[in-house]
C-alpha cells in the first residue's frame, strides 16, 4: 500500500544517507594478515610505530606469551646496542578474551619499561554497535583512557575510588560489555609481558608440604578419582574444524613431585632417577597425549628451544619451557593407564611457583574462522589442585579477585537496589491494578494514573537516560548468536541493568502481556506516551487522531514483519542483522545521544517523535521489532484485563483505547494492548461504563439497592436476572476468539488427558486436515520426518547448528499450515486450564513458534552438553 511504501523508501533514504559518514571504521572486520600470529616480524605486519612514538627500531617476538622491544637511537653506556624503550605486545597473542560479539578486540599496545601504557590501538573488532550503534571514535577515546597509566595500577570501568586504591575509566554509552572485555585485555596483556620482563616481581607462594599415606601404587582410575590426574579436551569444533569423533587433543597430566603421586606414575626407579635430576625448588609434572593427530610440543621447539604450545598458569603468573626444562617421559606405570603417542615431563623453576596452590595447564592454539579463513589466538585450559589429603594441613585457603561483572555489581550495588525496587514496585503495583481501578473513574483516574505518569517519568529519567538500560532487539539477536556459537555468561552480567531488565520483561510477559513493560516501564514508548499527552496539556488536542481502524489493523503487522526479517537476516549474518536493527530509535535516543550521530539518526528519532504528538505512540504500535518479539508469548499470558458480556455490543471502551487493541466485538487484543487501564477503570465506573449507568440510574429511580460492583463487571443482582437474549447471544468479549473444541476431549481421566494433551502439541495432523488439505498434510508429515533426520544428523555431527535451524524454522512454517487446516485452535491462558479458542494465523504462528522453540532449546542445549552439536 501507498503508506508502507513511502515509509519504506524514507527508512531506505535515511541509512543510505547514513553510510558515507562510516567510512572512518576502519577496524571493524578489517583484514588482517594470515600471518600475523606465527611471523617472526610482528612490526613487520602492524603498525607498532603508531602505539610506540619515538621507537627507531623493534625487535623480533620474543618470549612465551611473545612480546616485541622497542627501541630508541644507540645507548651511550653500551656501545653497538641501542637504548630499550619499552615493548610492544599484541593481545590476541596473550589472550582471547571475546568481547559482546563473541570475538576478541585485536588490540596493539605499546608500554615503556617502567610498566606505563605508551600507545593503544585496535587493529580488528567485530563489535556491530560499534559500527552504526556507536561511533568507533568512541572505542579510540575509550582506549586513549589508559595511555599514562601502570600495569601495576588497578583499573576499573567506572568511577575512581581512592580509597581502595582504583583508577576509573569512563565507560562508552550503550556498550558497557565491550568496554569490561576490553579493559580485561589491556590489564592481561599489560600484566603478562610485565611479569616476563621484571617490571612485575613474581609472586612469593608457600612450599607444598607432602602428607604420606603410604601408598606407593595408585591405579590410574584411582588418581583420575582422587583428582591427581586430570583431563585437558579440545574438540575440532572448537578451533573451527569440522566436528568429529576424534578429538582435536586429549591430554593427561599430574604433578610428579608428590612422593606417592610419583612413584604411582612412574614406578619407584623411575621416580627416583627423575629425582636425582631435579634441583631444589624444581617442580615436574607430566604430560601425554592419549588421542588427537595434533602435537602439544609444538614447532617452537625446533626454532629456538621453546615449546610455545603449552603453559602452565598460577594466578597472574605464566610458566612457560625451554628444552633444559623438558625430560623424556618413558612410560606410566599405573595399572590402566591409557595409551599415548607424545609424552613429556616439564619442569617449573621458578620459585614464584607452588603445587599447593592451584594451577592451570594451558594449551595454547589457533582458531580458524570457517567464514573467513582467519585464524586468531586461542587458550584452552584445565585447572588442577593436589588433593587435600596429599598436603599436610588441607590445602590453603585462596583469596580469589572478584571477576570484573561481580565488581560492577558491587560498585553499582545502590543504583541496581533501586533499579529492582523499582521494577519490584511498578510489578506490585500493576498486580493490584483492580483495586486502583475500582478506586477511579472515568473522569478522576488518578488513582491509577498517579502510578503510571512516575512510572513513566522514571523510565525515561532513571531508566532510559540514567543508567541506559532500555532493551533492545540487538541484545536478542546477540543472545541468539551467543547460544549458537559461544555463551558467555560473564559477558551479559557485565550489564547488570540490561540483565535484570529481562528477567523482569520475560517474567511480565507471561504473566501479563507485553503491556507491562511496553505500555509502563519502555524509556522510548513513556517518552513517547508523555509528548503525546504533553500535545494534549498544550491544545493540540484538536489535531490529535488516531488512524481509521482498517488502516491501522494493516499496519500493526508491519513490526511483526520487521521482526522476521530481522530474525532471518540473522540466520545467515548476525552483522547484517544488527546494522537492519538500526529501524530502532533507542541508541540515538538513549545510548548515545542525538548530537553524537549522523543526521539521518537523529532526523528519524526527530520524525517518530514528532508523529508521537498527533498520533499515540506510532512506534510501539507499527514499527517496533522488540514489541512485536514479545507480543508473541503474550498470546498465552496468564492474566487479562476483565470483559463482560455487554462489551460485545457497547463501544465506550473501544472508542477510548489509545492502542485500538479493542475490536467491534468488544475483544482485546493482548498482543497489542499497552495496559493503559483505562477500560479496565470503565469496566466499575457506575457512571462511565453505559451498560452499568443505565442499570445505576434505573435503580435509582425504582428506588432499588445500589448493590457493589461484582468480578463479572455487573452490580451484584438483588434477585437472579437473565440476560437479555441478544447480548447472550452475542460474542464473548471475555475471549479474544471464539470458544473452540480440541481434538481431544475433556473428561478423560488425567494419565489420559496428559498424553492427549502431549499428542496435541507433538502430532499437529487430523482427519479433518487429511479431507481438506491432503497434499498439504504429506508435504507436512514429509519435511516433520526431514526435520527428525536433521536432528539426527547433528547428533552424529554431519550437520551444524546453523542447518539444524534452518530447518527447524522450516518445519514451524509448515506446521502453522498444517494446523490451520485442521487443528485451528490455541489455549487462552495458563496451559492447565482448558480454554480453547479458534486460533487465527497471528495466535498459530505464536503457539508453534513459542512451542517450537521451547523444544527446539531443549535438543539443541543437550545436544550441545552432550558434546553432540557443534
Amino acid at each position: 500500500m501507498p503508506v508502507l511504501r513511502l515509509f519504506a523508501a524514507f527508512v531506505a533514504a535515511l541509512f543510505l544517507a547514513a553510510l558515507p559518514l562510516q567510512a572512518g571504521a576502519q577496524a571493524y572486520e578489517a583484514h588482517l594478515s594470515p600471518e600475523l600470529a606465527t611471523a617472526a616480524d610482528l612490526c613487520a605486519l602492524v603498525p607498532c610505530r603508531e602505539v610506540f612514538p619515538g621507537a627507531t627500531g623493534f625487535s623480533p617476538r620474543m618470549g612465551q606469551p611473545p612480546y616485541v622491544e622497542a627501541y630508541g637511537e644507540a645507548d651511550p653506556q653500551q656501545p653497538g646496542k641501542r637504548k630499550l624503550l619499552g615493548y610492544v605486545m599484541l593481545s590476541t597473542d596473550i589472550t582471547d578474551t571475546p568481547a559482546y560479539s563473541g570475538k576478541p578486540v585485536v588490540t596493539l599496545i605499546g608500554m615503556d619499561v617502567k610498566g606505563r601504557y605508551v600507545g593503544v590501538k585496535v587493529l580488528k573488532h567485530s563489535e556491530p554497535i560499534l559500527l552504526l550503534g556507536i561511533p568507533e571514535q568512541a572505542l579510540i577515546n575509550f582506549n586513549q583512557q589508559y595511555l599514562g597509566k601502570s600495569v601495576t595500577d588497578l583499573i576499573e570501568v567506572g568511577p575512581s575510588r581512592p580509597e581502595e586504591n582504583v583508577l576509573g575509566v569512563d565507560a562508552i554509552s550503550g556498550a558497557t560489555v565491550t568496554v569490561v572485555a576490553q579493559n580485561q585485555v589491556m590489564q592481561l596483556s599489560g600484566s603478562a609481558v610485565a611479569r616476563q620482563v621484571g617490571i612485575i616481581a613474581p609472586t612469593k607462594r608457600d612450599a607444598a608440604r607432602y602428607a604420606a599415606s603410604g601408598r606407593n601404587n595408585y591405579s590410574w582410575a584411582e588418581l583420575v578419582q582422587l583428582g591427581a590426574v586430570q583431563q585437558l579436551r579440545v574438540k575440532p569444533e572448537q578451533v573451527g574444524l569440522e566436528r568429529g569423533a576424534e578429538p582435536f587433543i586429549e591430554l593427561w597430566f599430574g604433578d610428579l613431585n608428590h612422593p606417592e603421586l610419583g612413584a604411582s606414575l612412574l614406578g619407584e626407579r623411575g621416580f627416583a632417577n627423575l629425582r636425582s635430576r631435579l634441583k631444589e625448588g624444581d617442580h615436574a609434572f607430566f604430560v601425554i597425549r592419549s588421542a588427537g593427530a595434533e602435537s602439544f610440543k609444538g614447532s617452537g621447539f625446533v626454532r629456538g628451544g621453546i615449546y610455545d604450545r603449552v603453559q602452565l598458569k598460577q594466578g597472574a603468573d605464566a610458566f612457560t619451557f625451554r628444552d633444559l626444562d623438558y625430560l623424556n617421559l618413558y612410560g606410566i606405570e599405573a595399572a590402566g593407564a591409557p595409551g599415548y603417542s607424545e609424552s613429556a615431563i616439564f619442569i617449573v623453576r621458578a620459585g614464584a611457583f607452588s603445587a599447593a596452590y592451584p594451577w592451570k595447564l594451558a594449551f595454547l592454539g589457533n582458531r580458524v574462522d570457517r567464514a573467513t579463513g582467519h585464524r586468531s589466538f586461542a587458550v584452552f585450559e584445565s585447572k588442577y589442585w593436589l588433593p587435600a589429603a596429599l598436603l599436610e594441613g588441607g590445602r590453603p585457603v585462596v583469596q580469589e579477585p572478584d571477576a570484573p561483572w561481580v565488581r560492577i555489581w558491587k560498585t553499582r550495588a545502590l543504583e541496581i537496589g533501586l533499579f529492582i525496587a523499582l521494577l519490584l514496585g511498578v510489578s506490585i503495583v500493576y498486580a493490584l491494578r483492580e483495586r486502583l481501578t475500582r478506586a477511579s473513574t472515568h473522569k478522576n483516574k488518578w488513582p491509577v494514573n498517579a502510578f503510571k505518569y512516575s512510572a513513566w517519568a522514571l523510565s525515561i529519567a532513571f531508566v532510559g537516560f540514567g543508567v541506559m538500560a532500555q532493551p533492545s532487539i540487538t541484545q536478542v539477536l546477540t543472545w541468539f548468536h551467543a547460544l549458537l556459537f559461544q555463551w558467555t555468561w560473564s559477558l551479559f552480567l557485565s550489564d547488570p541493568f540490561v540483565f535484570i531488565f529481562w528477567i523482569f520483561i520475560i517474567v511480565t510477559v507471561f504473566l501479563f502481556g507485553r503491556g507491562l513493560f511496553c505500555g509502563w516501564m519502555c524509556p522510548f514508548g513513556s517518552l513517547s506516551e508523555a509528548i503525546y499527552k504533553l500535545g494534549r496539556k498544550l491544545g493540540m488536542k484538536r489535531w490529535q487522531t488516531q488512524l481509521p481502524q482498517p488502516l491501522h489493523d494493516k499496519l500493526k503487522w508491519l513490526k511483526y514483519g520487521i521482526f522476521f526479517g530481522l530474525l532471518a537476516v540473522s540466520m545467515f549474518s548476525m552483522t547484517q542483522a544488527e546494522m537492519l536493527a538500526e529501524v530502532e530509535p533507542f541508541k540515538t535516543t538513549f545510548l548515545v545521544g542525538i548530537s553524537h550521530r549522523a543526521w539521518p539518526y537523529g532526523l528519524f528519532v526527530a520524525l517518530l517523535l514528532g508523529i508521537s504528538l498527533f498520533i499515540e505512540r506510532p512506534y510501539c504500535k507499527y514499527i517496533c521489532p522488540l514489541g512485536a518479539a514479545l507480543a508473541m508469548p503474550s498470546t498465552f499470558r496468564w492474566f487479562g484485563l476483565r470483559r463482560k458480556q455487554d462489551c460485545n455490543s457497547c463501544k465506550a471502551c473501544a472508542v477510548g483505547c489509545g492502542a485500538q487493541a479493542i475490536d467491534a466485538a468488544g475483544r482485546i487484543d493482548h498482543r497489542e494492548c499497552l495496559h493503559c487501564l483505562d477500560c479496565m477503570v470503565l469496566y466499575t465506573d457506575t457512571h462511565g461504563c453505559p451498560p452499568l449507568a443505565k442499570e445505576r440510574k434505573r435503580r435509582e429511580r425504582d428506588g432499588l439497592l445500589i448493590t457493589p460492583i461484582g468480578q463479572d463487571g455487573y452490580f451484584i443482582p438483588i434477585q437472579p436476572v437473565a440476560m437479555p437474549e441478544k447480548l447472550a447471544n452475542g460474542p464473548d468479549p471475555r475471549m479474544p476468539t471464539d470458544p473452540a473444541a480440541p481434538y481431544h476431549r475433556a473428561g478423560e481421566s488425567r494419565l489420559t488427558w496428559l498424553l492427549m494433551e502431549l499428542r496435541d502439541h507433538l502430532f499437529p495432523w487430523s482427519r479433518a486436515g487429511w479431507r481438506s488439505q491432503r497434499a498439504l498434510q504429506i508435504a507436512g508429515f514429509s519435511l516433520a520426518v526431514a526435520a527428525s533426520l536433521a536432528w539426527l544428523l547433528a547428533a552424529s555431527g554431519r550437520l551444524s547448528s546453523a542447518a539444524i535451524i534452518g530447518w527447524w524454522f522450516g518445519w514451524s512454517v509448515y506446521e502453522v499450515l498444517i494446523r490451520m487446516s485442521g487443528r485451528r485452535y490455541v489455549k487462552d491462558g495458563p496451559w492447565w486450564r482448558a480454554n480453547y479458542r479458534v486460533a487465527g494465523w497471528m495466535d498459530m504462528a505464536s503457539y508453534v513458534g513459542f512451542k517450537n522453540l521451547l523444544i527446539g532449546a531443549t535438543l539443541f542445549l543437550t545436544l550441545k552438553s552432550l558434546g553432540m552439536l557443534g
